[in-house]
């Protein structure tokens, strides 16, 4: 990598560790020039499908409008920034994880409700409204009323080893 100092076209790596969870390496280099010291960001580059609008239209997937549409949603809601980054990751790894070059707009709209109904019921509610057309007051208490029903974030990670270990005694069985 060139320093940004000297513009040296090589500097060494002094230390390297995981950042972000893990989905980073942050890299502390030195220039062997000027003894400058600086550090670098290492992030996989991965592609994510194009999304097909209710038109038929592809459209390039645009992390920005999905935050954007998300932030929209937490207006003036308790919801941390981290939150949020977390959701969007989740969206987009739940995109990639497809395998598929083009995903409907509809599914990423329900995975950004999925993320929604964990982070903030309210703005779960305001996105669902926008996204699924709501005319009436009854169309509202309709989606609380299913919100309601649902089991909860905490719920659901409870029952995940209670999946998975029944997932594991239907093979031993099978």
């Amino acid at each position: 990598m060139q320093c940004p100092f000297c513009k040296a076209p090589d500097t060494r790596v002094i230390d390297s560790r995981m950042a972000e969870d893990g989905s980073q390496v942050r890299r502390r280099r030195e220039c062997p020039v000027c003894f400058g010291r600086f550090t670098t960001f290492e992030k996989a580059q991965l592609s994510t499908p194009n999304v097909i609008k209710r038109s038929g239209d592809p459209e390039p997937f645009r992390e920005d409008k999905l935050r954007q549409g998300i932030d929209h949603a937490i207006y003036k809601r308790p919801v941390s920034p981290e939150m949020v980054d977390h959701a969007v990751e989740n969206v987009m790894r739940k995109m990639r994880a497809t395998g598929e070059r083009e995903v409907p707009s509809r599914q990423v709209g329900e995975w950004v409700m999925d993320e929604l109904r964990d982070l903030d019921h309210v703005a779960y509610v305001r996105f669902a409204s926008i996204y699924r057309s709501f005319e009436d007051v009854n169309a509202f208490r309709e989606e609380i009323e299913r919100l309601q029903t649902l089991p909860t974030a905490e719920q659901r990670k409870s029952q995940l080893p209670l999946i998975e270990a029944d997932k594991i005694v239907r093979k031993r069985t099978v």
